[in-house]
């Protein structure tokens, strides 16, 4: 169960690019990440008010939050955005790749998990079958120093997303799937909204003017993003480990290659095709030996 969320999760988190695209021409980077959080932070409310109660929890408590919200999901965020804004995209893409990889690093270092032979081999399918994907990004990259400004701001949002998806880990036994989500975002909202204010004022009256795409780019982005696939993320990382949730993001290169060729019209050629297949099959090898092993492992520990 825990694994066919995740590619539910993974599913609508590739629906995320097509979203962009849909809402880029009238709204604004910071608005685009502001507004559908906003949204679902408002959507998320009376529920948690419900579990804060039923909980016995403090304000306390939820403190940690604060720390995983400003180190983590806002620098993915934010930093992202900026690092795109002074590189290539094309060189966003490469960077992206490494997510998986420094997710491991972290949940090694954080939460003791280890890389098995099953991991090893899935990871590296994935990456064949994430290049052949790629392929046109790698063409384009490029590293030099013109670009290191943007180069760096974007590992470093990697570098936060990474730790946020470890800490979320770490402390999801106490707190249910709709909190986690909940209290990042509020955090989020109110770091995120003096950038709103400042940069992009504007967007508030330009609502009327939305057209159709770009609603169901908002839409989509504050349904599917930022409330249904987050509350069911969690809701599987309560169960997998982080290194196991972090190598299944490739899937999102699988899924997004047919839904910007269904959407915006975008070419699909046969190595994407054979690339987004590789990945599939690495993700189908966690799943299925990377859980058997695990399974094993818990057994031969509670005899």
């Amino acid at each position: 169960m825990s694994w066919t969320i995740l590619f539910a999760c993974n599913f609508m988190w590739a629906f995320h690019f097509t979203s962009i695209k849909l809402t880029q021409d009238q709204v604004g980077p910071y608005f685009t990440v502001w507004a559908p959080m906003l949204l679902a932070t408002i959507l998320l409310g009376p529920f948690v008010v419900r579990d804060f109660k039923k909980g016995g929890k403090k304000l306390s408590d939820i403190l940690i939050f604060v720390q995983l919200a400003a180190l983590g999901a806002f620098p993915s965020q934010v930093l992202m955005t900026w690092g795109t804004q002074y590189s290539l995209a094309s060189n966003a893409a490469i960077l992206v790749l490494t997510l998986p990889v420094i997710t491991a690093v972290f949940a090694f270092l954080i939460l003791k998990e280890r890389m098995n032979v099953a991991r090893w081999v899935s990871f590296a399918i994935a990456i064949i079958g994430v290049a052949l994907c790629s392929t046109d990004d790698i063409k384009r990259v490029d590293l030099s120093s013109k670009y290191a400004l943007g180069n760096v701001l974007i590992f470093l949002a990697i570098l936060g997303n990474a730790y946020y998806n470890v800490g979320c880990k770490k402390i999801a036994e106490k707190y249910t799937e709709i909190e986690m989500v909940f209290y990042t975002y509020l955090v989020m909202c109110i770091l995120l909204t003096p950038l709103v204010l400042y940069y992009e004022p504007e967007m508030f009256g330009k609502i009327p003017e939305f057209t159709t795409n770009t609603w169901i780019g908002m839409i989509s982005l504050t349904v599917f993003h930022n409330f249904l696939s987050m509350v069911l993320f969690f809701k599987a990382l309560k169960h997998l480990d982080a290194t196991q949730v972090a190598l299944s993001n490739y899937l999102i290169t699988f899924m997004g290659l047919p839904i910007a060729a269904f959407w915006l019209g975008e070419k699909l050629n046969s190595q994407a095709i054979i690339g987004g297949l590789l990945v599939l099959v690495s993700t189908l090898i966690l799943s299925i030996v990377d859980s058997r092993v695990q399974q094993k492992k818990m057994i031969n520990n509670n005899p």
